[in-house]
This record gives structure tokens, sequence and C-alpha cells, in this order.
């Protein structure tokens, strides 16, 4: 059966204080519940209470996931502002301190913590995740395959982490080895089928490693209860236009793999520790360093790879009918990624306050040009 390639995007913002810059919990605040009554399922809080995560619902194309995620954000912006807060969109604080972050009083994080301690309070860190519809089971385990090793390159794409602790700390997702410190995290291996999968999830849950799939928090997995492959190696982006550029690449990447799983002929497939080493170097470099070309077996350039890479997936595009969404990539590559604009702003200013501010306003950046939200703004 035909994949739908629908779209589902999972956004993790930060709240934050206006005045000191620093992270605030919004838990005090009625941002959720007043989140909750106006988008319903689709505002959740997350483990540390200053984090604040949206959904959109099952879109069909990425039209439909353009409108959903802009208003998803312009609400929560406006809901923000009117509780005292402001929204940050980068995938960790400048220089937040995790130490002093409390915990959501709720009985799943309480029991993370009870089983990972230090290392699950330690994560505060922002993701994006994109779902793509791909329903037959069998499938999808093959093109998660095959797709791994396109995952540093998006990675490289996404890059908005430079700053934890108040130190810049050389990388431009340091969020990937705040992450790595979790079980079950980075590049999965290689599955020969679906019941291999299945096998292997029985095997941890009998063994009291997991209690459920859910606890599988690979950069690329299929979703345990929704038919779909969840990409997860995203830093979550400043600029709403940048999340949806990525989402129309992962879509096509799917979508690629699948016209050539279809007719037989597969992407090849690397070994795990290889595609780990373009992790490294796109967590370290981001767009501005080079990524391995192992059919080459030689060192390229990340832009001119993923100018490659939007070769490689040209041929799908149109039929999505993403191309203007995923044109935006060349957007990127310009003015490079969150972490590029925000060491510049720190090289400008010296000082870190004024790249939070910068990530505020670019937080906001791309949400009045949407069609439902100045429908709505005219209603109201």
């Amino acid at each position: 059966m035909r994949p739908t390639f629908t779209i589902g995007i999972e956004e993790e913002y930060q709240t934050v204080d206006p005045v000191t810059r620093d992270l605030r919990s919004h838990i005090h605040t009625e941002m959720m519940e007043q989140g909750r009554m106006r988008l319903q399922e689709r505002v959740k809080a997350e483990l540390h209470q200053a984090v604040v995560e949206v959904g959109t619902s099952v879109c069909t194309n990425i039209k439909e996931a353009k409108e959903e995620v802009k208003k998803l954000r312009h609400d929560m912006v406006t809901l923000a502002k009117q509780n005292g807060l402001r929204l940050a969109s980068a995938a960790t604080h400048p220089f937040a301190d995790w130490r002093v972050q409390e915990i959501t009083p709720d009985e799943r994080y309480k029991n993370i913590v009870e089983d990972m301690q230090l290392v699950a309070r330690a994560n505060l860190i922002f993701g994006l995740h994109v779902h793509i519809g791909v329903e037959d089971r069998e499938i999808a385990i093959q093109l998660m395959n095959h797709a791994r090793y396109f995952l540093p390159h998006i990675l490289a794409l996404s890059t908005n982490s430079p700053f934890w602790l108040g130190m810049n700390t050389g990388l431009k997702s340091y969020r990937c080895k705040v992450f790595d410190k979790f079980p079950r995290t980075n590049i999965p291996d290689y599955f020969p089928s679906w019941g291999e999968y299945e096998n292997f999830i029985k095997l941890l849950i009998k063994t009291n490693c997991i209690d459920n799939a859910k606890k599988i928090w690979w950069d690329i997995r299929p979703h345990p209860f929704f038919n779909t492959l969840e990409f997860r190696v995203c830093d979550i982006p400043m600029r709403v236009d940048e999340t949806i550029a990525l989402a129309a690449l992962i879509q096509a990447t799917v979508a690629k793999l699948y016209k050539l799983h279809s007719a037989n002929q597969g992407f090849r497939l690397y070994r795990r520790a290889l595609v780990m080493e373009n992790k490294w170097r796109a967590s370290r470099y981001g767009l501005e360093g080079r990524l391995v070309d192992f059919g080459k077996q030689e060192e390229v350039p990340a832009r001119e790879l993923i100018l490659e890479y939007l070769d490689f997936v040209d041929d799908v595009v149109d039929e999505l009918d993403s191309r203007e969404e995923l044109n935006y990539i060349h957007e990127i590559l310009e003015m490079g990624t969150g972490a590029d604009r925000q060491l510049r702003v720190f090289e400008q200013t010296g000082d870190l306050k004024k790249v939070v501010d910068y990530i505020i306003e670019e937080t906001e950046v791309g949400l009045t040009d949407s069609p439902i939200i100045a429908s709505a703004r005219k209603v109201g």
C-alpha cells in the first residue's frame, strides 16, 4: 500500500521572563489552561515547567501543516505575552541553569526522573519532531533503514543550540550532546524486517528495560501508536519557515525513498557507526563544516551536500506540492542556521541577554502573513 505521506509537526518552546531573560515556569500562570481551552490536545506541558509543546493534527500536505504550525505558534506567542512571559524557539537556552528548573508535577515525569535521575533533570532541551504517514509497518522499517543516512544533513540545517549554562560550547547543536545521556538515543541500528524490530521491542519490555516503545528515543523511529515515521533529530529552529522547510525536506525524503523502494532500487545502507561520524560533524560544525560522502569516500562541504540532497529529492517535490516551502532551505543556507545567527549576535554584543532578545524576535518572524491568522484577527 502506497504511504499517504501525511505530516504532523511538534514544536517545543521556551517560556522566558521578559525582564531577566531567564527561563520561567508557565505552570503558575493561566497560560496552559488558556492554551488547552483554545487549542485542546494540541498543547501540553513537558518535563520541565519552562517547556511547552504544541503539535498539529494530521495534515494531508505541507500547505495545511504550514497554516497549522503558524497558527499554533502565533497563539502560544500571544498567550505567553498575556501571562507576562515571552516565547523563545531555540534548542537550548543561552544561560539558564537546569539545576534550578522545576519539574512538572505529573506522574509520568516523576517516573522518568526516578528512573534516570540527574540525566532527566539536566535534559533542558527543545526539539522539533516531524511525523510522516507510512501506514504499512514493513515498508516503514525499510524506509527508516534508508532514511538514517540523511539524519546528519537534516540536523546540520536545524542546528540552534550553541550555548549551555552561559558558555559558548563550540558546538552548533549542543542539544544532541545533552540528549546523548539518555538511553536508546541517536541513530538506530538497521532492522531487516518489522518482525525483527518487534522482537527487539518485546525483549526490552520483557526484561524491564522499558515499559512501552515510547521509551525508544532514537533520531528516527516508527511511532509506537501512530502509523508514522517520526524524525526526532532536529533542534527546534528559530523561525517558523525553517520548521516548515525542514518538514517539507523530511516528507520529500520519505517519498523519494519510497519511490526507490517501490521500483526495487532502494538507497545504499550504511553502518550506524559511519552515520554517527556525520552526526558528530553536523552537531559540531553545522553548515560550516564538512560531512563525509561515503559513496565517494571523501569529505564534502556541508552546503554542497545539502544542494546534492535537494537534487536527490527534486523529482517528488512537485507531486507533493512542496516546492515553495522546500525552497526556504536555500534561505537557511544563505543566512545560516539559528546557531550561526545566535553566535553572530553574541560576537556583536557580548551579551547573552541580547541573544535571548534576538531569539524571541526571530520566534515571531513570519507569523503575521498567515491567512488563518489574518482572518482570525479580523474576526477578533
